[in-house]
């Protein structure tokens, strides 16, 4: 089992910038890659970015290109997602997800269904 706590929501303006983290702890060598998604009030949970757990390869929903990073420290157990030029449109509860080595279903189609561990949220609000 591998368990999974995000952290670095908060409130902030419009243009602003923000990091999560998601600190993963258990059997972490066991994972494969990380991916964050958000949830809006009264919407469907989306993909937001991806990272591998052992290469340089990255994803992102097109919405955020340009604008949010993804990346990991291995060292920490932790991958970070660098919010930047932040919208209300951004609103929602982060959620950080992780699979393990064997599942690649995540990885070609991002959806919450094809993740196996979850974080508990965080809530991120931008005011306009």
């Amino acid at each position: 089992q591998v368990q999974l706590v995000e952290s670095g929501g908060g409130l902030v303006q419009a243009g602003g910038s923000l990091r999560l983290a998601c600190a993963a702890s258990g059997r972490t060598f066991s994972l494969y890659y990380m991916g964050w998604f958000r949830q809006a009030p009264g919407k469907e949970r989306e993909f937001v970015a991806a990272i591998s757990w052992s290469t340089d390869n990255t994803n992102y929903t097109d919405s955020v290109k340009g604008r949010f990073t993804v990346s990991r420290d291995n060292a920490k157990n932790t991958v970070y997602l660098q919010m930047n030029s932040l919208s209300p449109e951004d609103t929602g509860v982060y959620y950080c997800a992780a699979n393990p080595h064997g599942n690649t279903r995540g990885w070609s189609n991002p959806t919450p269904g094809n993740y196996v561990y979850w974080g508990q949220g965080t809530q991120v609000t931008v005011s306009s």
